[in-house]
């Protein structure tokens, strides 16, 4: 029996990243993953690489009615939802002069909307069970400084803050909310990052490095592990957290 054993877990952004291994770990611990990610593409090569445990849907977070039919045709195909997994975002680097306001918003629409629309659409099929799980991600980031992120750090304080106040409202129902605060972790959207804000981006990559207590950055399965732990039974007792795998870089501040 593994940890996840009958249970429907849906995972957003699982085309790649942390996403995907979320998804491969879930599906290796006996859950059925709904895997949903913006990029149909990427969401079928996770689909394929874990077999037929899994299922690809595309799905914009940040669009209402989309999230709404979404929820409504997995419960109607599964029966349940027990995990979700709010992990879809996007960055978003400068200071609050650099930043322009279409980036701020756009950064704020998908890290917090897409939350918020995918939580509103799937929570009332949870409260039906009276149980579920849902995750969101966050970042280390909204617990530190860090320089140029206004508009990242904005949503990430943002979501750890929603966090908390759906769990005050779910807990009635048995629903557990928790969050995620990772630290750099080596996946396609900090490489992106890299080269869109250094130029040279092994510079980069050695400057990241120096913030770690690990002098490392942490990998997907990393944070994939966590995301088992929260999805899991084993976490029953851990509400309105924010779990943070960030390599010490907020211990040490």
């Amino acid at each position: 029996m593994g940890r996840l054993e009958g249970k429907v877990c849906v995972i957003t952004g699982a085309g790649s990243g942390i996403g995907r291994a979320s998804a491969l770990l879930f599906a290796s611990e006996g859950a059925r993953v709904v895997v949903a990610d913006v990029d149909l593409k990427g969401a079928g090569e996770t689909v394929a690489a874990i077999g037929h445990a899994a299922i690809a849907e595309q799905l914009d977070v940040t669009d209402e009615a989309q999230t709404v039919a979404f929820a409504k045709k997995v419960f109607d195909r599964e029966g349940r939802i027990d995990v979700l997994f709010n992990n879809a975002g996007i960055a978003g680097v400068g200071d609050v002069v650099e930043t322009e306001p279409d980036l701020f918003d756009r950064v704020m629409r998908v890290n917090v909307r897409g939350v918020y629309l995918m939580s509103r659409a799937i929570v009332p099929y949870m409260i039906g069970r009276k149980a579920g799980s849902i995750i969101n991600m966050s970042s280390c980031i909204a617990e530190i400084g860090l320089a140029r992120r206004v508009s990242y750090a904005a949503s990430k304080g943002a979501v750890l803050s929603m966090t908390k106040s759906m769990q005050v409202d779910l807990a009635q129902h048995g629903i557990r909310v928790n969050a995620l605060l990772p630290g750099t972790i080596l996946t396609p959207f900090v490489e992106r990052y890299l080269k869109d804000s250094y130029a040279d981006p092994e510079e980069g990559m050695a400057s990241i490095r120096k913030r770690q207590l690990s002098n490392d950055l942490g990998r997907p399965e990393d944070v994939a592990g966590a995301a088992l732990y929260l999805a899991s039974d084993e976490s029953r007792f851990v509400m309105a957290s924010g779990l943070i795998i960030d390599g010490g870089v907020t211990g040490a501040k």
